[in-house]
């Protein structure tokens, strides 16, 4: 009879104890629940890439237009709260665009931009709007000489991201790329430069211990 009341005690305090140790362990497992499904696409975390694209463009207060084709590298980091995407991200840019008109020459060497990124996931496609700062460099050369100006502007654009990977994503984007208007000694007159640009792209997402269709 002892025995069976020791058997029976033993048993109930294993069953306890294990109630224990489960209760202790649901905290941990709660990040992975409460923002993002765990069968989720994660987005999160830090990322670099390259990019190249096509961008045509205008010189204020003369004809000039120029188009040409750019590439470069970005790097970014993303936060994530269900399929609602956040991020900041940091692009630089060289470009070939540039246009003759009247004896100067107008080019843009490089940009670069700093924009937040707000998107939707649906799973492993993710969909974006992305706006911020930017800055670059437009030249101005005839007979005269050669005059450049470096100037901050701003950027508007959208865009769509696709998991390829565990680890790579894929890109295409618009940007619409208004560098502010500078005095140029060879034209006399305060010239600036708008720009669109389309560029596709690839990431390196540095997405740790986060399975391909895992949650992060």
């Amino acid at each position: 009879m002892i025995g069976k009341v020791l058997a029976a005690a033993m048993l109930a305090t294993v069953g306890v104890a294990a109630s224990a140790q489960a209760a202790d362990y649901a905290p941990y497992r709660q990040p992975y629940t409460v923002n993002q499904p765990l069968n989720a696409y994660s987005w999160a975390g830090p990322y670099l890439g390259a990019n190249l694209g096509s961008n045509w463009g205008s010189v204020s207060f003369v004809p000039a237009k120029p188009s040409g084709v750019s590439g470069g590298v970005q790097a970014g980091y993303n936060w994530q709260s269900g399929p609602l995407v956040f991020g900041l991200e940091g692009d630089l840019q060289a470009n070939s665009a540039n246009d003759t008109f009247a004896g100067w020459k107008f080019s843009n060497p490089w940009f670069g931009t700093v924009r937040g990124r707000v998107g939707y996931a649906f799973d492993n496609v993710l969909l974006y709007g992305t706006g911020g700062l930017a800055f670059g460099t437009l030249r101005a050369a005839s007979f005269a000489g050669t005059e450049s100006h470096t100037s901050p502007g701003w950027t508007v654009g959208v865009g769509a991201e696709f998991g390829l990977t565990q680890n790579w994503s894929a890109k295409i984007e618009y940007l619409y790329v208004s560098l502010s208007d500078s005095r140029f000694g060879v034209t006399r007159l305060p010239n600036g430069y708008e720009s669109n640009l389309v560029r596709i792209g690839v990431n390196y997402r540095f997405n740790w211990g986060a399975p391909f269709g895992g949650g992060y």
